[in-house]
């Protein structure tokens, strides 16, 4: 933040202040949350269940080992005590300063009505994890959004590349804590590597393709049409003021 001696343009120069420390960003918990699912994973999974928190008043969040992340998903898919046919949500945390970069599944059951949210908490040196859309089909979209934003690659997944950013965008992971808040290179890089572009980064082909000649006057057709540039333009008279009368300034 800035302490007042800078202006706004300096402030977004000198980027953000370091954060105070945060050794444990999970919330407090008071009490472990009261959840069918949760008790069910604990008994069903074991030690693979890390941890529990109630979070947003009544929000179940249950915290998984990565490596049995598929394994876990699908029982809560599949199972008929759970049921969570609806994955609503795949997102990215990071909390910053080396900490590790969580991966939420949030859930609904359609069934039980009910909710489940489950993180998955993967190194910043091995931010990889098995792809969950062959359990759901609305992981597809949300998987590539995680991987161009964070940087966690998804394994088994169908076309894993970036859907927001240019694919090949080399500035990193706009959402990780150590992206620099105007990217990785100079604004003279960056102006020049969008210069270098052509359209082919912005359009699809079948767009291009409807692209047709400079718009022309509809006429006759072929070359006789007239360019819009070039249509004949019609002179309007200037407009003078004329001087009152004598009758006028008697009136």
């Amino acid at each position: 933040m800035s302490d007042g001696s800078f202006s706004g343009f300096e402030a977004v120069a000198a980027g953000p202040a370091p954060s105070e420390p945060l050794e444990n960003p999970r919330a407090a918990a008071a009490e472990p949350p009261d959840h069918p699912s949760l008790y069910a994973l604990e008994d069903h999974f074991g030690k693979a269940i890390l941890e529990a928190e109630r979070t947003a008043g009544d929000q179940c969040v249950v915290y998984v080992d990565p490596s049995k992340s598929y394994e876990i998903l699908e029982w809560l898919k599949d199972d008929a005590s759970q049921r969570y046919d609806f994955l609503a949500d795949v997102t990215g945390v990071d909390f910053g300063g080396g900490r590790p970069v969580q991966v939420v599944y949030q859930l609904w059951s359609n069934v039980h009505k009910r909710a489940l949210r489950v993180k998955c908490e993967l190194a910043t040196d091995a931010l990889e994890i098995r792809s969950v859309v062959s359990l759901w089909q609305t992981a597809d979209w949300l998987e590539r959004e995680v991987f161009d934003l964070f940087g966690v690659r998804f394994d088994g997944h169908p076309d894993l590349r970036r859907i927001l950013m240019p694919e090949d965008y080399e500035e990193g992971y706009p959402l990780r804590k150590d992206f620099p808040l105007r990217g990785r290179f100079s604004r003279a890089e960056q102006t020049r590597r969008a210069l270098r572009q052509d359209v082919d980064h912005y359009y699809f082909q079948a767009e291009l393709d409807m692209g047709g000649e400079p718009m022309v006057l509809p006429g006759a057709g072929g070359e006789a049409e007239e360019n819009v540039f070039d249509a004949p333009r019609t002179e309007i008279a200037p407009v003078t003021e004329e001087a009152p009368s004598a009758s006028d300034e008697e009136e």
